[in-house]
């Protein structure tokens, strides 16, 4: 420890002491002399020790920082919901260019409006708590405008002499991204097993045709109509087979000019025998000209077939499915699914679509969730209503391929 404060108090006494003895012809060793001197001797070492314990500190807090500056995850301090201090991995995942950027800026500037009420709700129990909180989620806007996922804990500090909230996590959008995909396959595969006794049977009946008339053929009586009728039913079976193995196939989402009724009328043809095996009928209803969408052909066919699946197992005496597609509005089209079934209860409603609720005795609730994300994805939307024992309404509303029109004046 440095004594500079001792030996500069005592030197001043000795000092004083001399310029007494000198102009005032006084006694230098005095009892005055000794009490100022040990007044001098105790006031310089605790001086010294304040200086000497600020000092540690300091150098203390700079290690502090630079060990939180090179740590990988994001750390944001905040007071009053305004950033204090951010290490460079936060500087990093907000796309700033330096820490001044970021520094006194409001956390609202950067969180979705819709996560507000998570944030408030999260620093009451950061206030509350000893330890950190776990971790959770919230979607953040970087400073040029694009959207990541962050996913962090909370602890309450002291910074600067005052309370503070220190944030740490790190940016997991690509995480959430494989996981949704993972996801969409994953219900996609369970989707093709139990659709796969179904298309077994639907393929088994025209093979069944097909025997009669080859027996028949053997015959004399065979008539000409015979063999268009053997054709079409083997047409039958390479459309189904063909459907299956397109839906199956894992290909990259490239979207494409489509029309919407040939889509449904594809899911259609190919969910029809589980829909009879279960006594239920599917009607379809289009309206005249209806204008193409721009969309994943696999991912809308996948929609389609778990909406129907979920209205065929609402059903279970059996009943009628009403397909509907219309034109909403301009630049919008409409596909309805109306169902007779059990319906869904009002309050459950709002959190269908989350994963792993599901209104049914052995589901996951990750067949509406994937369909939530795919129509997400396509810029739609898609709604349900029901009522208890009346049944269910599925409306999903895409974006239609904008048409121009040239009129020559």
């Amino acid at each position: 420890m440095n004594r500079i404060g001792q030996i500069t108090l005592v030197l001043i006494s000795v000092l004083f002491s001399g310029f007494q003895t000198v102009v005032e012809h006084e006694r230098f060793f005095t009892v005055d002399f000794l009490i100022f001197t040990a007044i001098a001797w105790l006031v310089g070492w605790q001086y010294d020790r304040v200086r000497f314990f600020g000092k540690k500190a300091r150098d203390s807090e700079e290690s502090y920082r630079q060990l939180i500056d090179s740590l990988p995850k994001a750390v944001i301090i905040h007071q009053d919901k305004k950033v204090v201090y951010v290490n460079k991995a936060a500087v990093t995942m907000i796309g700033a260019k330096r820490k001044e950027d970021v520094i006194g800026t409001s956390l609202y500037n950067y969180l979705f409006p819709d996560y507000k009420d998570r944030l408030e709700e999260r620093l009451k129990q950061v206030k509350k708590e000893v330890h950190p909180l776990n971790n959770i989620e919230y979607k953040f806007k970087k400073l040029d405008g694009s959207v990541f996922v962050f996913e962090g804990s909370s602890l309450s500090i002291t910074f600067g002499g005052k309370e503070a909230v220190l944030s740490i996590g790190n940016d997991i959008t690509k995480r959430k991204e494989q996981t949704e995909q993972l996801l969409q396959k994953s219900e996609k595969l369970a989707l093709l097993g139990q659709m796969a006794a179904g298309i077994a049977h639907e393929i088994r009946n025209p093979l069944t045709s097909i025997k009669g008339f080859i027996q028949l053929f053997k015959s004399s009586t065979h008539k000409e109509e015979y063999y268009d009728i053997v054709l079409s039913e083997l047409d039958r079976i390479n459309n189904i087979v063909g459907e299956f193995l397109v839906l199956a196939k894992p290909t990259a989402a490239v979207f494409a000019e489509k029309d919407v009724k040939e889509l449904i009328k594809d899911v259609v043809t190919l969910i029809n025998t589980q829909s009879i095996l279960n006594n239920v009928q599917i009607f379809v209803e289009f309206e005249c000209d209806l204008p193409k969408i721009s969309c994943e052909e696999n991912q809308l066919k996948q929609v389609f077939l778990n909406l129907l699946k979920n209205a065929i197992e609402a059903m279970p005496t059996g009943g009628n499915i009403d397909v509907k597609v219309k034109a909403k509005e301009e630049g919008k089209i409409s596909i309805q699914i109306i169902d007779q079934g059990i319906g869904i209860p009002k309050d459950r409603i709002p959190t269908l679509g989350e994963p792993f609720y599901t209104t049914k005795e052995k589901g996951t609730g990750l067949g509406l969730m994937t369909c939530y994300k795919i129509i997400e994805s396509h810029n739609g939307q898609l709604t349900i209503d029901s009522e208890v024992n009346q049944g269910t309404t599925i409306e999903i509303i895409l974006p239609t391929i904008t048409q121009r029109v040239f009129s020559l004046t």
